[in-house]
């Protein structure tokens, strides 16, 4: 998937202010957040987060789905890369292992499993079970 935020910015700019970041709040994680674009699901208000690196994939959910209003009914799916990350690891995890060559974590959501299959979801969530 394409960010429109490294259409928008670049790589320069970008690997610059991550790196301010990271110097100013060492325990957060800089992460941008949009929805795939395919997808039927609400777009989220914002898409630069900072986020401590001790939660969960789980609670960065969490987050998402308030910002973007989501019933607890309705299916998210959070990729990185075309990976679904376990929920129960940190965001520092995903970060160390995925992280842009410009300092950003980038993350697609999507209210369909877009890149896999929903037996691999079956058997993610019942490993984590």
């Amino acid at each position: 998937m394409k960010f429109k935020f490294k259409e928008e910015h670049t790589f320069e700019h970008r690997k610059l202010e991550s790196g301010k970041i990271r110097t100013k709040y060492p325990e957060r994680i800089p992460v941008i957040v949009e929805k795939d674009p395919k997808s039927q699901i609400a777009t989220i208000d914002k898409r630069k987060f900072l986020v401590p690196s001790d939660i969960s994939v789980a609670q960065f959910m969490w987050i998402i789905r308030k910002r973007i209003q989501l019933p607890s009914e309705k299916a998210i799916f959070l990729f990185v890369g075309k990976v679904l990350p376990q929920t129960s690891a940190s965001m520092g995890q995903i970060y160390e292992d995925h992280r842009d060559e410009d300092g950003f974590l980038y993350i697609a959501y999507s209210g369909e499993n877009t890149f896999g299959s929903s037996q691999h979801i079956v058997e993610n969530v019942m490993e984590e079970l």
